[in-house]
């Protein structure tokens, strides 16, 4: 296995110095045209990355890009601005093109948040797809980096993550919390392998008036973390929902990152929604916004995008229809019948 993992490295090396003697032209064009912008650009600044290609980084560097992208509060930009500078592709969704670069979907959408890996299916494809005649939506980007090869080559992954089929009134949800967990008689690797090292989904229904309000956390199991600013952080797929009871339908949907300390993170795992209600010490972590849609959005698009913001974790489809997907119960029944 170790001379396996050696030579799989040595491939990637390989291939990315081929990658990059075959793009020197982009990339020296790429740094002439951030030399006239005042800022030096040197070949420590550019990569390949197999899924996804030749990469330019440096620090904020779409703002000294694209002038005309604006972020909101919440560090969002508005996704039909982005359609009326850029370009998209077809198979190409979480990519704006322009003429010397592409601009990217934020890390924190590709799988583990892990900024070389490839956008986790399928919640960008939807989000990207997602008909917003009667809405306005809101996606963050990536603001470090850029891709400079410009082609309409992407990687295709076979995985895949299905919506789920909710088809409750929402109206008629009762308030309240509730936590679902993974099997108990399951191991690490089981749940590794077919829960994505989930380790609770909590939700929570609270109305006001006529406003039915969502919320939801998903929890990793502990090995899952990631630094930020230097710092190692347990990271929580967070997402909120506002339905109007009049209207029929949700007004405002949005999804973020919570991140939590060990400590945090240990404290409120084994909690719900209502720890903060419980407890003296509060735990209000860092937050980072991922999307947002503003306007009419029907209940079975609301499932379908946050089943799949919450990619491949089965309880998310175990809450909206009261059970596992077919291979889950399938790999379930052939555990405890052995």
């Amino acid at each position: 296995m170790d001379d396996f993992k050696a030579q799989y490295l040595a491939n990637l090396l390989k291939e990315e110095k081929e990658q990059l003697v075959k793009n020197q032209e982009a990339i020296e064009s790429f740094k002439s045209l951030f030399a006239n912008k005042g800022i030096q650009l040197t070949d420590e600044n550019f990569k390949y990355i197999q899924t996804i290609g030749v990469v330019a980084e440096f620090p904020n560097l779409l703002s000294h890009l694209a002038s005309d992208i604006v972020n909101d509060k919440e560090g969002l930009v508005k996704f039909d601005t982005l359609e009326s500078l850029f370009a998209k592709h077809r198979f190409a969704e979480g990519y704006f093109y322009s003429t010397n670069f592409i601009i990217m979907a934020h890390p924190y959408f590709r799988r583990g948040f892990h900024d070389v890996n490839n956008f986790a299916p399928r919640f960008v494809e939807h989000f990207w797809n997602f008909n917003c005649q009667e809405s306005e939506k809101f996606i963050a980007l990536d603001l470090n980096r850029v891709r400079i090869n410009i082609d309409t080559s992407v990687c295709m992954e076979l995985d895949t993550w299905y919506g789920a089929k909710f088809i409750e009134e929402i109206a008629q949800i009762s308030d309240g919390v509730s936590k679902l967990r993974p099997p108990l008689d399951i191991d690490e690797f089981d749940i590794s392998f077919f829960f994505r090292d989930a380790y609770s989904l909590d939700t929570k229904w609270y109305t006001k008036d006529h406003i039915k309000s969502f919320q939801a956390e998903e929890f990793k199991t502990e090995k899952i973390k990631i630094l930020k600013d230097g710092i190692e952080y347990y990271p929580v797929r967070y997402v909120h929902a506002e339905f109007d009871i009049n209207l029929n339908a949700f007004r405002h949907f949005d999804g973020a990152i919570h991140f939590y300390t060990k400590d945090e993170y240990f404290e409120r795992r084994d909690s719900d929604f209502n720890y903060n209600s419980k407890n003296s010490n509060h735990i209000k972590t860092l937050s980072q916004k991922l999307f947002k849609i503003n306007g009419k959005i029907s209940v079975e698009s609301w499932t379908n995008l946050t089943s799949h913001f919450f990619a491949g974790n089965p309880l998310i489809i175990e809450y909206y229809e009261g059970k596992y997907p077919a291979h889950i119960i399938e790999f379930l029944s052939k555990v405890r019948s052995n």
